[in-house]
C-alpha cells in the first residue's frame, strides 16, 4: 500500500510545473463560474422575474456558442502554432465578464455577459487540452490530464458551496456573491499568464495552414475518428447530471438537500480522475475506461429499479466514479491518437461532437421521463453505455491491429 501511494506521489512529482499550473486555473475559474451558476438561474426569476423559457434560452444559446468556438479555437491553435495565448484570452473573457453580473440592470446584460463567458469558455478549452499534452510526456499523458480534471472537478463542487456559505453570510445577497466571484476568477487570469510557460515547438514540427481542410481532417485518422463515435455514444448515454437532481427530488429528498447530489457525485469525481489516468499510463487507457463504461451502467440500473435513498446515494456514486474513470481518458486517447501539429483541431471537433451529444442526450432524456417516467430514461442511459461498451471493443481491437 505505501509503495502504491509512494509511486503516485513519484508520478505527480514528475509532471511539469506548466500542467499543476494549468489545473489549478481550472479549479480556479471553475470556482468564480459555478459561484454564479448556482444562483443565477434563481436570481434571473426570484429577482428580475424573467421566466423560466428565458432561463433556458439563455443556457442553451451560451452552451452552443461555447461548442462552436471550440472547433474554430483549436484549429486557430494549429495554424498559428501557439496554445497559451489562445487559452489565456479565452480565461480572460471569463474573468472581465465577472463584475458585470453584479453591476448588470437588465437581463439584456445578463444575457450578454454569459455569452461572452461561454465564448471565452470555448476559445480556451480545445488549446488548453492540446498544451497539456503538449508539456507532458506520453507516459504521464494519462496522469496530466487526469490531475487536470480532478482539479477543474473540485472547482466545480467548491464554488456552490462557497456560494451557499456566502448567501447565508450575507442574508441572501446575491450581488455579494457575485462580486466575491470576482476574485477567483482574476486570480485564474494572472495564474495561466505568469505561472504557464508553453513549450518551444519543435523546429522539425510540420506547419499547418488550414487545420479545417478536408486532407488535415483526414490526417487526424481512422483512430482518432473511432474515439468521437464512441464518446459521442457514450456522451448519449451520460445526460445532463440535472436528471441527478431531478432523481433526487423524485425519491424524497428535501429541496434544501438537493444539491448534496452534485456535491457528492463530483467528489467521487475529483478522487478518482487522477488515479484512473496514472493507471491508464501503466497498464493502458482502454481497460480503464471500459470499466468507466461499466460503472455508468451500474449507476443507472441502480438510479432506476431502486428509488430510495441508499439506491440514490449508491447510483450518484458509481455517476461519478464512472465520471473519474472516462472524461479525462477519453481526453487523453484523442492526444494519443493525432498528430502533435493537429492536437488543437482534434480537440476541438472533439469537444464539438460532444456538445452535440449531450445536447441530443439530455432532449432524449427528458422526452423518456415526460413519457415514461425516470427508470426508463436511466435504463435507455444504460442502453447507450452498452453500445459504447461495443465500440470501445472495437476501437481496442484496432490498435492490437496496428501495434501488431
Amino acid at each position: 500500500m505505501d509503495e502504491t501511494i509512494e509511486g503516485r506521489r513519484s508520478v505527480l512529482r514528475r509532471l511539469p510545473r506548466g500542467i499543476w499550473a494549468l489545473g489549478f486555473v481550472s479549479l480556479l475559474m471553475d470556482v468564480s463560474s459555478e459561484m454564479i451558476h448556482a444562483l443565477l438561474p434563481v436570481y434571473l426569476v426570484t429577482v428580475l422575474g424573467t421566466s423560466m423559457v428565458t432561463v433556458g434560452f439563455i443556457e442553451g444559446i451560451a452552451e452552443a456558442t461555447a461548442a462552436i468556438t471550440k472547433i474554430f479555437s483549436g484549429a486557430l491553435s494549429d495554424r498559428l502554432g501557439k496554445r497559451k495565448a489562445l487559452a489565456a484570452f479565452g480565461y480572460g473573457l471569463a474573468a472581465f465578464t465577472k463584475p458585470v453580473f453584479p453591476l448588470a440592470p437588465t437581463v439584456g446584460w445578463l444575457i450578454g455577459a454569459r455569452f461572452v463567458d461561454r465564448v471565452g469558455k470555448g476559445i480556451r478549452g480545445a488549446p488548453r487540452d492540446a498544451l497539456v499534452a503538449d508539456l507532458s510526456s506520453p507516459d504521464t499523458r494519462g496522469a496530466a490530464f487526469g490531475l487536470r480534471q480532478s482539479l477543474d472537478t473540485v472547482g466545480a463542487f467548491v464554488g456552490p458551496l462557497l456560494a451557499i456559505v456566502l448567501m447565508w453570510a450575507t442574508a441572501n445577497s446575491f450581488h455579494a456573491v457575485f462580486w466575491w466571484s470576482v476574485v477567483p476568477g482574476f486570480m485564474a487570469l494572472g495564474l495561466i499568464l505568469f505561472a504557464v510557460h508553453e513549450p518551444e515547438r519543435p523546429e522539425t514540427l510540420r506547419r499547418v495552414r488550414n487545420p479545417l481542410a478536408v486532407v488535415e481532417l483526414r490526417r487526424l485518422g481512422r483512430a482518432y475518428w473511432m474515439v468521437v463515435a464512441v464518446s459521442a455514444v457514450f456522451t448519449l448515454a451520460r445526460f445532463s447530471e440535472a436528471f441527478l437532481v431531478l432523481r433526487a427530488q423524485n425519491v424524497g429528498v428535501p429541496i434544501a438537500l438537493v444539491p448534496a447530489v452534485m456535491v457528492v457525485m463530483n467528489i467521487v469525481y475529483a478522487a478518482a480522475a487522477t488515479p484512473a489516468g496514472m493507471v491508464s499510463d501503466r497498464l493502458g487507457r482502454s481497460g480503464i475506461l471500459f470499466f468507466g463504461f461499466g460503472m455508468l451502467i451500474v449507476a443507472d440500473v441502480v438510479l432506476a429499479l431502486v428509488p430510495s435513498l441508499p439506491g440514490l446515494a449508491m447510483g450518484v456514486a458509481a455517476w461519478g466514479l464512472h465520471m473519474g474513470l472516462t472524461q479525462g481518458l477519453l481526453t487523453t486517447l484523442v492526444a494519443d491518437t493525432v498528430p502533435p501539429e493537429l492536437r488543437g483541431t482534434a480537440f476541438g471537433a472533439f469537444n464539438f461532437v460532444s456538445g452535440l451529444a449531450m445536447l441530443a442526450a439530455s432532449i432524449i432524456a427528458g422526452a423518456l421521463w415526460d413519457g415514461v417516467g425516470p427508470a426508463g430514461t436511466f435504463l435507455a442511459g444504460a442502453a447507450f453505455a452498452a453500445v459504447a461498451m461495443v465500440g470501445l471493443l472495437v476501437v481496442r481491437a484496432n490498435q492490437r491491429g496496428k501495434a501488431a
